[in-house]
């Protein structure tokens, strides 16, 4: 399966801030490897803040010339031109959302763009959606938001494929050492996701980050890659 071994693990980061900087460090130190997310019309706008209950976290968009030497070794993947929920445009809005970043991050990148994410939180996915990637663009999975807490490899669509479970969920320590402890002869795979600027909510949340990868790095039984590589 992945060079012989049964396990393999993950990551995935939406939205292409400038946190994602810092955490590519931390995923280069420990050899691990993710795919990054990106909204390429949203390239060198102004950023916003996320608002939590410790102060408004700046989220600073990358510029689109940063994209092809920050990203390097990982893989960038379509999160829809402008980040809308899908699910509430017509058919015509949805394909060009999806191509169209598509096309202009396989420019920036020097590579065919292949994978997605769902950009959105809540019911950001469904049948109609996913068929319209799946007929229309050359998008080969796109991921959920919808933690399935599980290993298996999912059978059928790709295009509306659910991750193992958030990298600040409360499990995923535990769901981390069942994954490391599990003896299988079926392939299995521990897939990651999450939002780089979320760790800026205190710096104790890069320390659990960065405890998360040391703790599965290194692993002679795990394969380590990005998305494409691990769901293709």
């Amino acid at each position: 399966m992945w060079n012989g071994k049964k396990k393999a693990v993950t990551f995935s980061f939406d939205d292409g801030v400038t946190q994602d900087i810092r955490l590519i460090e931390i995923l280069n130190k420990y050899n691990l490897k993710g795919t990054f997310n990106l909204n390429s019309a949203k390239l060198g706008l102004p950023g916003d803040f996320w608002k939590t209950d410790v102060g408004d976290i700046p989220r600073v968009i990358l510029k689109a010339s940063q994209v092809k030497s920050i990203y390097a070794g990982h893989e960038v993947a379509v999160h829809t031109l402008t980040h809308p929920n899908l699910t509430t445009l017509d058919d015509e809005t949805v394909i060009r959302q999806v191509d169209e970043d598509r096309k202009a991050l396989s420019a920036l990148c020097g590579y065919p763009v292949i994978g997605m994410a769902y950009p959105c939180g809540g019911v950001n996915n469904d049948e109609r959606v996913a068929a319209l990637i799946k007929n229309n663009t050359p998008i080969a999975y796109a991921r959920t938001i919808t933690s399935t807490y599980t290993f298996d490899l999912q059978k059928g669509n790709l295009l509306r494929f659910n991750p193992t479970l958030h990298f600040l969920d409360k499990k995923t320590e535990a769901v981390v050492e069942e994954f490391l402890n599990l003896q299988t002869d079926e392939p299995q795979l521990l897939y990651i996701w999450g939002h780089s600027y979320e760790l800026d909510y205190d710096e104790s949340r890069w320390q659990r980050f960065e405890n998360l990868c040391k703790t599965l790095a290194n692993r002679e039984d795990i394969f380590y890659g990005t998305n494409n590589e691990c769901l293709l």
